[in-house]
C-alpha cells in the first residue's frame, strides 16, 4: 500500500470516528435535558415542599429549636408519638401474618376456593381508606347491629370500637392486602424442588417448612413489617374518625393547623411523625431489598407445589382464612346494607334515595373528582415511565439520587405532604393554592413510585440488545423510547396507571390540606358526611366509589391481559 493510500485510510478512519462522536454527543442532547427537566420536578414538588415543612418547624425569625422543646416536653405531646408507634407496630405485625397465611395459603396448599381467597385477600386495597372504619362504626358502634344485639346483652353497656383496638382492627383489615402481595411473589420465587428434596430425606411438611421455606421468606417478612408500618403512620383517614380519644401524629397535626391555626406546631409534629417514616423506607430500601433469597433456577419443574399438612395445620390456617374473609364480608356486607337503610340506627326501611341524595350532593365533588383524576393519571403513567427508564437504561451523575427522590413520596406520611404543600406553594412565585395544578401535582408525584417500582421491573426483564440493534440502525433514545421500548412496557405502564386511577379515587391524607371551594373531592364530601353523622349517605358513595374503582381495575386488567397476549403471539 502507497503512502497516500495509507494517509487517505487515515483521513478515513478519523472522519469515521469523528461522525460516530458528534453522533454520540448529539444522541446525549436530549439525555441531559430530560435528566435535568425531572430533576427539576422531583426538587419543585417532593424536596422543595418537604424542606418548607422543616423550615417552618425550625425558623421564627431566626433559626429556633423551641417547637422541637416544647413538644418533647410535653407528656400530653408525646403520647400522640408513643401511641402512633404503637399502633403502626401492632398493625405491621398482625397484618404481616395475615397476609403470609394468606398467600401461604394460595401458594402452598391444597385448599379449595383459592381464586375467591385471592379477591378477599386484594379486595381493601380498592376502597376508600376508612371505609371499614364506618363499616365498624355500623356493626361496633354505641348503636351498632353487633353491638346492639350480641355485645350489649351479653356484657353489659360500656363497649367501644373507638381507640386502641377500633384502629388495631380496620387498620390491619386495610393493609393486610399489601403483605399478601408481598408474600404471593415471594413463594412464587421459591424453586418447590427445595421441598421435594427435604420431603424425599423424610422431613415432615411443618419440619419443611420450618428449615426450609420459613428462612427464604424472611426477607419479605422484613419487607411487609416496614411497609405496613410506613402506611400505618401515614394512615390519616382512619383514625380521623375512629381515634376517640387515641390521639396519633397524623391527626394532630392535621388539627394543629386547620383547628388551632398553628403552622409552626403542626409542621413540627409532621417532622417528628416524618422520621420514623423515613427510616423505615430506607432500612426496607438499602438492606431488606438488597438481601436475595430467590430460588428459582429458571429451569423447568415438574414438582408440585402443593403438599398436605396436618388436620391441625389445616384447622389453623383454614381459622385464619375463614375469620379475615368472614370479617371482610361482615364489614364491606354492612357498607352495602346500610346504604339502602332511610337513617342508620333510627330508621331502617329500604331505599335507594341514599344514592341519589349522595350523588346530587357530591355532585360537583364528583365532576371534578373524575376530571382531576383523568388528567393526572396518564401524567403519572409517563413520568414513571421516564425515570425508570432514565434509571435502568441510563448512565448519568445522579441516578441513585434521581432514585431516592422519586420513592421519597412513598414513604413520606400523607399528611406532611399536604402540610408541605400548602406552605411550598401559597406564595409567590409558586402560588398554586385554590387552583386544580396544586391538586394535579400533588396526585402525580404522590402516586408516581408504585409505577415507577413496575416499570423498573419490567425494564430489567427486557433484553438491552432489543434497543441496542434499533440505535445501531441509526434510532436515536427518543425514537428507540417511543416505538420499542414503550411498546413493550404498555402492561407495566397500564398497571401503574391503574393504580394511579384508584389511588386518585380514594385519596384523603395529604389531598384533604389542598381542596378548596373551587376543587373539592369525593372521599372529603364521604368524610364530611361521616362527621356529620349522616352515615347512609356516606355508605351510598363508599359503594360507588368501589365500584367504580373495581370496574377501572377489572378492565385494565382484561387490557393488560390481552396486550400480553399479542406480545407472546
Amino acid at each position: 500500500m502507497s503512502k497516500q493510500e495509507l494517509l487517505n485510510n487515515g483521513r478515513q478512519q478519523l472522519l469515521t470516528k469523528s461522525n460516530v462522536s458528534k453522533k454520540i454527543g448529539d444522541d446525549r442532547k436530549p439525555l441531559y435535558l430530560l435528566v435535568g427537566a425531572i430533576f427539576l420536578l422531583l426538587f419543585l414538588f417532593i424536596v422543595y415542599p418537604l424542606f418548607k415543612v422543616f423550615w417552618m418547624s425550625v425558623y421564627d425569625g431566626g433559626f429556633t429549636l423551641k417547637y422541637y422543646q416544647k413538644f418533647f416536653s410535653s407528656s400530653f405531646n408525646l403520647k400522640p408519638l408513643w401511641n402512633t408507634l404503637m399502633l403502626a407496630s401492632s398493625v405491621a405485625v398482625l397484618g404481616t401474618f395475615i397476609g403470609y397465611v394468606f398467600a401461604y395459603v394460595v401458594t402452598r396448599s391444597k385448599f379449595a376456593g383459592k381464586g375467591l381467597i385471592k379477591i378477599f385477600g386484594t379486595f381493601p386495597m380498592i376502597s376508600p381508606p376508612f371505609v371499614i372504619s364506618l363499616a365498624a362504626i355500623i356493626l361496633l358502634g354505641q348503636n351498632g347491629v353487633i353491638t346492639r344485639t350480641i355485645i350489649t346483652p351479653l356484657f353489659g353497656p360500656g363497649f367501644s370500637i373507638y381507640g386502641f383496638k377500633g384502629l388495631l382492627l380496620v387498620e390491619t383489615m386495610s393493609y393486610f392486602p399489601t403483605a399478601f402481595l408481598i408474600f404471593t411473589g415471594v413463594f412464587s420465587a421459591i424453586d418447590p424442588v427445595l421441598e421435594d428434596a427435604a420431603h424425599n430425606m423424610g422431613a415432615s411438611p411443618s419440619k419443611t417448612f420450618r428449615e426450609v421455606i420459613f428462612p427464604l421468606t424472611k426477607p419479605g417478612i422484613y419487607s411487609s413489617l416496614l411497609l405496613l408500618f410506613i402506611e400505618s403512620i401515614a394512615d390519616f383517614g382512619n383514625p380521623l374518625v375512629l381515634s376517640g380519644g387515641f390521639k396519633v401524629l397524623s391527626v394532630e397535626a392535621y388539627l394543629k393547623i386547620t383547628g388551632e391555626f398553628d403552622l409552626p406546631m403542626g409542621a413540627t409534629i409532621s417532622m417528628v411523625l416524618l422520621v420514623p417514616a423515613l427510616i423505615a423506607f430506607f432500612v426496607q430500601k438499602y438492606y431488606v431489598d438488597r438481601k436475595s433469597f430467590v430460588t428459582l433456577t429458571g429451569k423447568s419443574s415438574t414438582t408440585s407445589f402443593f403438599k398436605s399438612h396436618s388436620t391441625l395445620v389445616n384447622i389453623f390456617l383454614g381459622s385464619v382464612i375463614f375469620i379475615t374473609t368472614s370479617m371482610i364480608i361482615l364489614f364491606y356486607g354492612a357498607v352495602v346494607w346500610g346504604s339502602f337503610v332511610k337513617v342508620w340506627g333510627a330508621d331502617h326501611t329500604f331505599t335507594f334515595r341514599n344514592y341519589f341524595s349522595g350523588v346530587e350532593d357530591s355532585w360537583n365533588y364528583i365532576q371534578d373528582t373524575f376530571l382531576l383524576s383523568a388528567v393526572a393519571t396518564p401524567l403519572t403513567g409517563f413520568m414513571a415511565l421516564m425515570i425508570s427508564y432514565l434509571i435502568v437504561r441510563k448512565k448519568f451523575v445522579g441516578k441513585n439520587i434521581m432514585e431516592v427522590t422519586s420513592m421519597l413520596s412513598f414513604a413520606v406520611p400523607g399528611t406532611v405532604v399536604g402540610i408541605g404543600y400548602i406552605l411550598a406553594f401559597n406564595d409567590s412565585p409558586f402560588l398554586l393554592t385554590g387552583t386544580s395544578a396544586i391538586i394535579i401535582l400533588l396526585f402525580i408525584f404522590r402516586n408516581m413510585p408504585v409505577g415507577i417500582r413496575s416499570s423498573i421491573a419490567s425494564l430489567k426483564q427486557l433484553d438491552p440488545a432489543i434497543e441496542e440493534a434499533a440505535m445501531n440502525l441509526g434510532a436515536n433514545t427518543v425514537t428507540t423510547l417511543k416505538d420499542i421500548t414503550a411498546p413493550l412496557l404498555a402492561p407495566a405502564f397500564f398497571s401503574g396507571v391503574a393504580y394511579s386511577f384508584v389511588r386518585c379515587l380514594t385519596a384523603i391524607s395529604a389531598i384533604i390540606f389542598v381542596v378548596s371551594g373551587s376543587w373539592n373531592l369525593l372521599t372529603v364530601s364521604l368524610l364530611g358526611q361521616v362527621e356529620n353523622g349522616h352515615l347512609s349517605v356516606a355508605c351510598a358513595i363508599c359503594v360507588l366509589l368501589i365500584l367504580t374503582a373495581g370496574s377501572v381495575l377489572g378492565i385494565m386488567q382484561f387490557f393488560i391481559y390481552r396486550k400480553g397476549i399479542k406480545q407472546r403471539d
